[in-house]
C-alpha cells in the first residue's frame, strides 16, 4: 500500500517515515505542500496531511483529493487546537485528526484501522495472493504483473473488499480524476479478471464490481 505523507517538520518527517516503511508499507513524503499537491493523482491508499506547511497548506490539498478520490482515507495532524480548523478538516473529507504531538505508535493505528491492509501478502483464497511490495498477482504459484491501472484497480478492491464499487469510484481512483468511459472500465476489468482467472470480480448490474474473496 502506497502512503503520502506531508509533513514539513523534517525529523518528524523521517521518523513517521521509517516507521511506517518497516511496517511494509511504501511512503512518498513530501516537506512542501506545493510538490504533494502535485502528486496526489499518483494512485495513492492512504494520505496523511500537515496542515500549515509551506506554499499550499493541508485544507487546500485535502480540498483537491475529495475532487478525485471520495474514499480514500485522508489523516490530518496538525499542532492546531483550534475548534474550527478541525471542523473544517473534517467538512473537506477528512477521515480522522491527530493533534502533535503524537506517539508515532497513534498514527500506525489510524492507517491500519482506516484502510484495512496489514499484510504485505493479501491472499483470495488458499492458492491466489497479492503481493503488494511487488505488485504481482501469484496464482498457483505462477507469477502475473499487473500494469499500473490493474494494480490500482488491484489496490483499490483489495481496501474494499466485498463491497460494491461503483463506475464513478473506480474511475476516480484508477483514473486519477480523469474521464474514462464504460467501455473502458469494462476492458480494465476484463483484463484483470483473466489476470485472475475470473474468479473474483462479479458485475453488480447498473452499479459497479464487487471483489469477493475469504
Amino acid at each position: 500500500m502506497n502512503i503520502l505523507l506531508l509533513e514539513d517538520n523534517k525529523k518528524l518527517n523521517q521518523t513517521i517515515t521509517k516507521r511506517l516503511k518497516l511496517k511494509g508499507y511504501k511512503v512518498d513524503s513530501y516537506l512542501d505542500g506545493n510538490e504533494a499537491f502535485n502528486s496526489i493523482t499518483e494512485g495513492f491508499s492512504c494520505f496523511i496531511l500537515d496542515i500549515n506547511v509551506p506554499n499550499i497548506d493541508g485544507i487546500k490539498i485535502l480540498k483537491k483529493i475529495r475532487e478525485f478520490y471520495d474514499e480514500v482515507p485522508v489523516i490530518i495532524i496538525s499542532a492546531s487546537t483550534e475548534l474550527e480548523v478541525i471542523k473544517e478538516s473534517y467538512a473537506f473529507g477528512c477521515n480522522d485528526y491527530l493533534k502533535k504531538p503524537f506517539f508515532i505508535d497513534e498514527l500506525e493505528i489510524k492507517v491500519q484501522r482506516l484502510c484495512q491492509i496489514k499484510n504485505d501478502l493479501i491472499y483470495f483464497d488458499g492458492n491466489c495472493y497479492f503481493d503488494y511490495k511487488s505488485s504481482v498477482v501469484f496464482i498457483n504459484n505462477e507469477e502475473q504483473r499487473l500494469t499500473k491501472k490493474e494494480r490500482l484497480l488491484m489496490n483499490l478492491f483489495l481496501t474494499k473488499r466485498n463491497q460494491v464499487l461503483s463506475y464513478d469510484t473506480i474511475q476516480n481512483y484508477v483514473w486519477e480524476g480523469s474521464f474514462a468511459s464504460l467501455e473502458s472500465i469494462r476492458s480494465l476489468i476484463r483484463r484483470l479478471r483473466k489476470a485472475l482467472s475470473n474468479r473474483y470480480i462479479e458485475t453488480v448490474v447498473d452499479t459497479g464490481y464487487i471483489f469477493k474473496s475469504t
